[in-house]
């Protein structure tokens, strides 16, 4: 990954996210019956990867107003080209780093690596995007190829609530209940080989980020890992 000048968050991304995570907060709690466990195992003082994952496009400000501290994100590019407000303004105002999905993103590489480089920790998802279901799919190598060029733990979070229908049952006041649950971080193994030796080893390491992820999960959750937790 070839390195770009230290990454700093803008000041007008670091001034939205002190005026927007309360407000967020705040909704929240009044929609929803809050859940977070495991917050004790999230580092402090050094980067890290965090991966989630993805049912629906309320995933990523739940977990970003409930994080402890600040922490980057990975978007899908397509979001920055949507007519209107909303997704749109949200990750311009937080500062998200936009990544095109199903390709090879040198440019959104490079910002990951000078986030990592600079000390900060990284939110991403590894499927690459919101399933519309509870059940994760497989996951993308994208998240594999971060982890071999910046050698960062990866810290697994768990999602679990966050359904499209979430906003229409909190608006018939069903308070439905939203659960952040963080994992312990742990470090995956080298890449090896060449070829297509190589991107095996890619897809076995971002398999197992998801397989540490499924763990955090109930059941219905897992998905394509259903069968192939951690030991």
């Amino acid at each position: 990954m070839q390195k770009m000048n230290t990454y700093t968050p803008a000041p007008g991304s670091r001034l939205a996210r002190a005026l927007l995570r309360p407000i967020f907060r705040g909704l929240f709690h009044l929609l929803a019956d809050v859940r977070l466990e495991g917050l004790e195992n999230i580092p402090t003082g050094a980067p890290y990867l965090a991966a989630f994952n993805h049912v629906s496009v309320f995933d990523p400000p739940f977990v970003l107003t409930f994080w402890p501290g600040n922490i980057e994100v990975l978007g899908a590019s397509d979001i920055w080209n949507r007519a209107g407000f909303g997704q749109n303004l949200l990750v311009r105002l937080y500062g998200a780093i936009p990544v095109h999905r199903g390709a090879y993103d040198r440019e959104a590489l490079e910002r990951v690596g000078a986030v990592l480089r600079a000390g900060y920790p990284l939110l991403m998802s590894p499927e690459g995007g919101r399933t519309h279901a509870a059940a994760m799919r497989r996951a993308r190598p994208g998240v594999a190829f971060i982890l071999e060029a910046a050698a960062v733990p990866i810290l697994p979070v768990g999602v679990i609530g966050t359904s499209d229908d979430f906003f229409n049952r909190a608006l018939r006041w069903q308070r439905p209940q939203l659960i952040l649950r963080v994992g312990q971080p742990f470090c995956v193994p080298a890449v090896t080989g060449r070829g297509e030796e190589r991107r095996i080893s890619r897809q076995r390491n971002a398999d197992l980020v998801m397989r540490h992820i499924a763990a955090l999960l109930p059941p219905e959750y897992r998905g394509e890992y259903q069968n192939f937790l951690v030991p």
